[in-house]
């Protein structure tokens, strides 16, 4: 029986979190599997949003991992042992420095550079699966209105050498070893990494909660995944609760 490989790349997809789960309840993926599209028609996003990305330009990638023990204790450091990974990934790339703006997207300075989805699957009340999936902008220059504040890697590093598949295949490896040495790691040097990469760390900015928009100075992220601030009060945020409002022009 001929072996699927462990990277994978579909030319067309309406979406690799879709494919990479249909995978998993066909009995048919493996862990660390993956799967790169040159073309995704329907991409997810976080909260429900479309993620739009040029054919051929960018990572567009799902990959299926199977909790550890670790993981399965506290979800959240699923999320931010990639988001880690992948900032780590950048700025090797690049040698430029990159951020993590809660909960996961990839940022430089106040620029998108990508974003990460996790999906799960679970039966009988077990985490069995993870999908993550990653989108990073690699040779896109131009962006659709919305997204003037997109930037690609080509823009940032001056390379015209920059293959989207190849890249994925080295950032689902790094995210494998990343993975498997979060088993013996300890949860606070983990959480420590994530904030030392936190978007506006320190910094005050606005968010909106409910129809309210107030300024607050961003602290850190716990170990459960919420955002700490601080203004008159110290606040507790949960993903979802709040937005992030843009400073006026």
């Amino acid at each position: 029986m001929k072996q699927t490989p462990l990277f994978n790349i579909l030319n067309r997809v309406d979406s690799t979190n879709n494919y990479a789960m249909a995978m998993v309840h066909e009995g048919m993926a493996k862990h660390g599997m993956a799967w790169f599209a040159r073309e995704q028609t329907d991409g997810k996003g976080q909260r429900g949003k479309q993620w739009i990305s040029e054919p051929g330009s960018n990572i567009i990638l799902s990959i299926t991992l199977q909790p550890s023990t670790v993981f399965i204790s506290n979800p959240f450091y699923l999320s931010a042992t990639v988001a880690v990974a992948c900032n780590e990934f950048l700025e090797h790339l690049t040698e430029k420095k990159f951020c993590i703006k809660w909960p996961n997207d990839l940022y430089r300075g106040d620029r998108k550079t990508g974003g990460i989805l996790i999906e799960n699957n679970y039966s009988g009340g077990k985490w069995n699966w993870a999908v993550i999936g990653i989108g990073i902008n690699v040779n896109q220059t131009l962006f659709e209105n919305g997204l003037q504040q997109a930037i690609s890697l080509k823009e940032i590093s001056g390379r015209e050498d920059l293959d989207p598949a190849q890249l994925a295949d080295e950032l689902r490896a790094y995210i494998i070893e990343k993975f498997n040495a979060a088993e013996g790691a300890h949860a606070a040097d983990l959480m420590m990494q994530y904030n030392s990469f936190l978007y506006k760390k320190d910094k005050t900015v606005r968010l909106k909660k409910e129809n309210a928009v107030f300024a607050t100075t961003i602290k850190k992220v716990n170990e459960f995944g919420q955002l700490i601030t601080e203004d008159s009060l110290q606040r507790t945020f949960n993903f979802g609760e709040v937005e992030w409002v843009p400073e006026p022009v």
